[in-house]
């Protein structure tokens, strides 16, 4: 049934009623109108305008879901649809609707997956450059200061060897920016020990406790999940040094059902959903690239809690 039919086919309900009962009922309207018949007539008025009002409502209940749906969707989040039954001109715009956010849905993880698999050739890029020629003149500099320390008398022995020291430590940090960009240990030793060494020099840089629990029999996983997994513990450790206020962290990761589960908690302050950031929205991004399920609980005073879920790869 068209809308303009549903709308017309409603006011004919209400006006047919309206109509029996004057037909039938004991009430008639004498000129003038007494207050007696003017009360009746106002208040078979309003039931009117009350029955009208329900049945419209009733009737374009499924444009005011689908009006509601396209404010509050969001593409980070598939699977929001709105059911559709029989036909007419409202179905077939939820179908039509429907259908769009399918097709957007698709785009958006194809482009996204385009987008994250050029940002880890950038990062492998800049990592292998930081790694072969910053870290190779830094262990050059370090040398060369070394046999200036053992020629040279005091002081400048003392500054030599301070020098040393700071360049030391400078290299020591391009190497750990080399592994927060392109984590090796993940392509030579796996995932759980890639999350061992990320937690291990998390809790070493922030002095946050950090309290790992992986299974030790975890179904095999291809390498895109893995690093979609390793990159959203990543992004959940910064974020919560960055912004949780916490001392605890707790980091997991299950297999379970045919599926494997990493999950962040801490006892930080907790963040808002409705205020989601850049960092957030990144990792819903990265869970789309592998359909995995992204579940984000908060709450002032009790912490944070990150749990992604990623299907096993077909065989």
């Amino acid at each position: 049934m068209s809308l303009f039919w549903r709308i017309f086919g409603l006011n004919a309900v209400v006006l047919g009623f309206a109509t029996a009962l004057l037909l039938w009922a004991p009430v008639t309207v004498s000129v003038p109108i007494v207050l007696t018949e003017a009360v009746v007539l106002v208040v078979g008025m309003g039931v009117m305008l009350v029955a009208n009002g329900a049945l419209l409502r009733w009737g374009l209940a499924p444009l005011e879901r689908l009006t509601k749906l396209m404010t509050t969707v969001d593409l980070l989040r598939p699977g929001q649809r709105l059911p559709v039954a029989g036909g007419g001109e409202v179905p077939e715009l939820i179908r039509t609707f429907n259908a769009m956010l399918d097709r957007l849905e698709n785009e958006r993880a194809t482009s996204s997956a385009r987008v994250l698999l050029a940002q880890e050739a950038e990062r492998r890029r800049i990592a292998q450059e930081l790694h072969d020629e910053v870290g190779q003149s830094m262990t050059a500099i370090l040398l060369v200061l070394g046999r200036a320390a053992d020629d040279a008398d005091d002081p400048l022995r003392d500054e030599l060897h301070q020098a040393q020291e700071i360049t030391r430590e400078c290299l020591d940090e391009v190497r750990r920016l080399v592994r927060r960009l392109r984590p090796g240990v993940l392509d030579d030793l796996g995932l759980i020990s890639a999350l061992s060494s990320l937690t291990h020099d998390f809790a070493t840089h922030t002095g946050l406790r950090v309290v790992r629990r992986f299974d030790a029999d975890l179904p095999v996983l291809d390498h895109e999940t893995e690093l979609v997994l390793y990159r959203v513990a990543q992004e959940s450790l910064t974020n919560a040094a960055r912004h949780a206020d916490a001392e605890r962290l707790e980091v997991g990761l299950s297999g379970a059902d045919g599926a494997v589960t990493l999950t962040i908690a801490d006892d930080g302050r907790g963040i808002e959903a409705a205020h989601e950031g850049a960092g957030i929205r990144g990792m819903r991004e990265r869970a789309l690239l592998v359909g995995a399920d992204l579940d984000i609980t908060s709450a002032p005073g009790v912490g944070t809690r990150i749990r992604l879920t990623a299907p096993l790869p077909r065989k």
